[in-house]
């Protein structure tokens, strides 16, 4: 695989984590609430909340594997898994370290759900609404894309659209 195909498949990776992960963070809030009508059952908000989070999680997986096997970022394995530890854009990457680490943890626990209890499930699922902004973030800080039109738009769409659910759910 070329440099240059690795860098678009993490770039165009990233976005689409960003795109699916924020319909699944609205997803989840509507399903919290418990929103639903006749054309619209509950079992349907959360199917799509939780195979949605499963894709995304594909996604995430391949925009992490490419970003690591691109020699222009040297960026081996252990960034992955162990925050900061990166030369390149440290404070950028260590914050996408985070943000997978808290989104495997609440992934984790929704497969054991039934496991580990409704109470333990609600607390780490709890960490979407820190891992979520700190993947936004991430995403700004590090994405050689983060001023340009599309990016901006897409951004913009997608935090608004988590803003509104969330305000939804507060209000």
């Amino acid at each position: 695989m070329s440099d240059t195909l690795l860098w678009y498949t993490t770039r165009g990776a990233g976005a689409v984590s960003l795109i699916l992960l924020s319909g699944v963070v609205v997803l989840g809030v509507l399903s919290a609430l418990r929103v639903q009508s006749a054309g619209w059952p509950k079992f349907l908000t959360t199917g799509l909340h939780r195979n949605i989070a499963l894709m995304a999680m594909v996604f995430l997986a391949l925009h992490i594997v490419t970003a690591i096997v691109d020699p222009f970022t040297h960026l081996g394995w252990l960034t992955a898994v162990v925050p900061f530890s990166s030369y390149y854009r440290t404070l950028w990457l260590g914050l996408g370290t985070i943000a997978f680490e808290l989104l495997v943890a609440i992934v984790a626990t929704s497969l054991v759900r039934g496991l580990i209890g409704q109470g333990a499930w609600r607390a780490v699922h709890w960490l979407a609404y820190a891992s979520w902004p700190v993947a936004v973030i991430h995403g700004f800080g590090t994405g050689t894309d983060a001023l340009s039109g599309w990016f901006m738009v897409l951004s913009i769409v997608c935090v608004g659209s988590v803003a509104v659910a969330v305000v939804y759910r507060l209000g």
